[in-house]
């Protein structure tokens, strides 16, 4: 059973022929929506955003992801209006709300299947950068992880003889994935900027099964030689295994694979490895946590989660890849293609 809450729309969605439980009509504060909802059980909400008191502050929005579970959420958005701009689609998404649509069509389809990152992911990268003042981030009390993780960062701090930009990472948890990320972004970068993209690993011989000749395998003792020896790359991406010098390194990513056995595991050998983590780079790999279950983790483990990357598929092109190379500070924007005069983010939500 469903519910809609609508408002200014409320004839367009008159006409959707689905089971409901509840009806509701007028504008509310978004803190009563969810008060109202909290604790009422139904499939899907939809959500007429001029429902929502004072719709164009963001903050609205952040107040019902993080009051009711996003992911039953149709935001129905009403067609040309300021909400449809790409920054403001971007914030949505930055938030965990993934579920939007400018018409019924796309209102049916999301009430039968609910997008995923992937979805959206295209729309995220055309919007501008979450600005610091815009208040989204919440107290300390209440850590909002995609707010924090999909800022840019400025990465590299220190470099090489003013060399090429050197990126290390790194497993925190068993087997994180280290080796098969540092491949997908330097697949990535190579398909980008071209072959001045190096991958060196350490103390391992991994790559070569890669058969790339720009993935190199060096010790913990010629690293250094290794690194001065491509002087002339733009990128160098070190999977650093058991190599705790990480002096080279302009950053350095921290990967978790947010499982609970290797969380557990984790913990158990060493109690303190949340404190040593703060205010690190830190990116859950392989990860199939929600947004909910991400401010979960940030609270109990006192962490900001830069990224959450989910599993990923090292034969095709993943545009999530880089759109986290983008909030990394490897890569510029790009701006959205146009065709026939038409805006594309609207590619996804007419459905």
């Amino acid at each position: 059973m469903n519910v809609i809450v609508a408002n200014k729309q409320q004839s367009q969605l008159s006409v959707l022929d689905i089971d409901i439980i509840k009806s509701i009509s007028g504008t509310y504060e978004a803190t009563e929506i969810v008060e109202m909802f909290k604790n009422f059980f139904y499939s899907k909400m939809i959500l007429d955003v001029t429902a929502i008191k004072n719709n164009d502050d963001i903050n609205n929005f952040q107040i019902i992801a993080k009051g009711l579970d996003a992911e039953k959420i149709v935001f129905f958005l009403p067609e040309g209006s300021n909400l449809c701009t790409s920054n403001f689609l971007s914030k949505l998404i930055s938030m965990g709300i993934y579920n939007f649509t400018t018409n019924i069509d796309g209102v049916k389809y999301l009430i039968k299947k609910s997008n995923t990152y992937k979805d959206v992911a295209h729309i995220q990268q055309l919007g501008n950068n979450v600005d610091s003042n815009n208040n989204v981030t919440g107290s300390s009390n209440e850590l909002n992880s995609n707010e924090t993780k999909n800022q840019p960062v400025a990465v590299v701090t220190r470099r090489v003889s003013n060399g090429p930009t050197i990126i290390g990472i790194k497993n925190v948890t068993d087997q994180a994935g280290a080796t098969t990320f540092t491949y997908i972004l330097k697949k990535e970068l190579t398909a980008i900027i071209g072959s001045k993209v190096i991958a060196i690993e350490v103390n391992k011989n991994d790559f070569q099964l890669f058969n790339d000749k720009n993935m190199i395998s060096a010790t913990s003792s010629s690293l250094r030689n290794t690194i001065d020896k491509y002087r002339d790359a733009l990128i160098i991406l070190i999977d650093l295994n058991d190599l705790n010098d990480d002096s080279m390194c302009g950053e350095v990513l921290y990967l978790l694979e947010p499982s609970t056995i290797k969380l557990n595991k984790l913990i158990r050998k060493n109690r303190n490895i949340f404190t040593k983590l703060k205010n690190k780079t830190v990116i859950l790999n392989k990860s199939l946590l929600t947004n909910r279950d991400i401010n979960d983790f940030e609270y109990e483990s006192n962490l900001k989660i830069f990224y959450n990357m989910p599993p990923l598929n090292e034969r095709n092109k993943n545009e999530v890849v880089r759109d986290f190379l983008y909030r990394i500070g490897l890569l510029e924007k790009q701006e959205p293609s146009r065709r026939d005069g038409s805006n594309k983010i609207f590619g996804l939500f007419r459905r």
